[in-house]
Parts: structure tokens; C-alpha cells; sequence
């Protein structure tokens, strides 16, 4: 984030000097003027721009977490909630609530670990009665307990959560970080809050993001921006074509 000097502000004396008993501007003697060279005033423009910008970085930092293989920017140490995460297709897997707060504004990451994907459904499939539909016990080119499609709709189903509630779907598309691919939803809340959204699947874990600011401030789209996606050794993947899951992956550019 670039930085703003505030040299650049000292630069900008005023020529003249306001004089309570007349009420009225007084000239400065010329021997205590500093003349305003006419390139400071885009310098001071651009402090001014920056302000808000160095308001909104306060308390900003780079999260990295490597249990569950990521890394993001979130306003604080998030708060960290471990529960059990209901599938599409009724699996239950382990996952993680990351949450953090600046003022009204709220800050999510979601990971959801499908790794065991197979395994949850096979035990699951057990359970379904005789002549159970496919979409129960799964088939040759669902997996057993249809875990394939489970994990392969994981980002559709975690959109459809967005798309069918009380808010209005102002976008809807296709996205990736990093060349992962990803879904990104934004929403207008009945309330008039924004809500922005980012859903990747990156090794059989899902993660979603979401920010949600009030009525007028800026949109929360660089908080999904900073998500990277970590290796074993905790170092940031980036590939040199697009990453989609259980799919071969692509050469990886770091």
C-alpha cells in the first residue's frame, strides 16, 4: 500500500494569515512567505486521496494459517470456531469459521475440509434404505454415495446459500485467485449493507469468503483479493494455467 508523507503537507503553507481584529485575510510580509510551487498541489492532492486509505489499513493484518492452507488479510487476529459442515449431498465434514470485525464491518473465511470425501459418504451410504436413488448410495460415475458430485457441486452449493436468501444478487461469475478457480457473488442487503462473497475449491477444501460493510462504505472486495492458497510447506501457490479441483493440477509458477 503506498504510504503518504506528511512532508508533504508541511510544503503547503498558506499565503496568507486570517487577523481576528479586522476580520479579514492578512497579507503575510513577503520575507515569511513560502511560495507553493504549483507541482505540490497534486502532491497534496494525493495525501488527501490517501487518507482514507491509511484509515481503512489500521489494524489490517496478513493472516496465514497453515493448518488449513491459506492465507488472507483480515482487520485483527480472527476469532476461530471449529464446527461440523452439512453437505449437499447430507455429508458431514470438519471445517473452520474465521471471523473478525472492523467497526459495523464483518469478515469471514469458511474452510471446509472434503479430503475424506469418500470415505464420510461410503459410511453414510450405508445407512440408505433398499432401492435407494443413486443420489443416496452413488453410482460408477458418482462414487460411492455419490461423494464425487458432493465435492465437485461444493462451490455451486455453497453459492446457492447467497442466490436464495433475503438479499438482492447484484453479480453473479466465474473468478480465480491465483489462477484457482472460484465463483464471486455480490449482494445488496435489505438493509442496504453490502455483502461480497469469493468461493474457491483448492485440494478438496472449500473456502469462502465473505465480507459485509454498511450502507455507503467502501465495497469489501479487497479482503477476497488477498486470499492466497498455501502448500504443505507453507509457501503461496501459484499456477501457470487454471486449477480446478480433482482435476490433474497445472505447473505451478512458484
Amino acid at each position: 500500500m503506498r504510504r503518504c508523507d506528511s512532508a508533504m503537507v508541511r510544503r503547503c503553507d498558506r499565503r496568507v494569515r486570517f487577523n481576528p481584529r479586522t476580520s479579514h485575510p492578512r497579507t503575510v510580509p513577503s520575507s515569511h512567505r513560502r511560495i507553493v510551487a504549483p507541482w505540490h498541489r497534486p502532491v497534496l492532492l494525493l495525501f488527501i486521496l490517501c487518507i482514507p486509505a491509511l484509515s481503512f489499513a489500521q489494524g489490517w493484518i496478513e493472516y496465514v494459517n497453515r493448518a488449513d492452507f491459506f492465507a488472507v488479510n483480515f482487520p485483527g487476529e480472527p476469532k476461530v470456531q471449529d464446527f461440523m459442515y452439512l453437505s449437499e449431498r447430507a455429508g458431514r465434514f470438519p471445517a473452520r469459521l474465521y471471523t473478525a470485525a472492523q467497526g459495523p464491518s464483518r469478515y469471514s473465511v469458511t474452510v471446509v475440509d472434503y479430503s475424506d470425501a469418500e470415505r464420510i459418504h461410503t459410511e453414510r451410504a450405508k445407512g440408505c434404505p433398499p432401492l435407494a436413488h443413486t443420489g443416496c448410495t452413488g453410482s460408477p460415475t458418482m462414487g460411492v454415495g455419490a461423494w464425487i458430485n458432493d465435492v465437485r457441486g461444493a462451490m455451486e452449493f455453497a453459492a446457492s446459500k447467497y442466490i436464495q436468501g433475503t438479499g438482492r444478487v447484484t453479480f453473479y461469475g466465474w473468478n480465480f485467485i491465483d489462477l484457482v478457480e472460484g465463483r464471486q457473488i455480490h449482494v445488496t442487503n435489505p438493509d442496504g449493507s453490502r455483502t461480497f462473497v469469493a468461493i474457491h475449491m483448492h485440494e478438496n477444501r472449500l473456502y469462502v469468503l465473505e465480507g459485509t460493510v454498511p450502507k455507503g462504505y467502501p465495497e469489501p472486495g479487497l479482503f477476497q483479493q488477498s486470499l492466497q492458497f498455501l502448500d504443505k510447506e507453507g509457501k503461496t501457490v501459484r499456477y501457470v494455467s487454471v486449477y480446478t479441483n480433482l482435476m490433474p493440477p497445472p505447473p505451478r509458477s512458484r
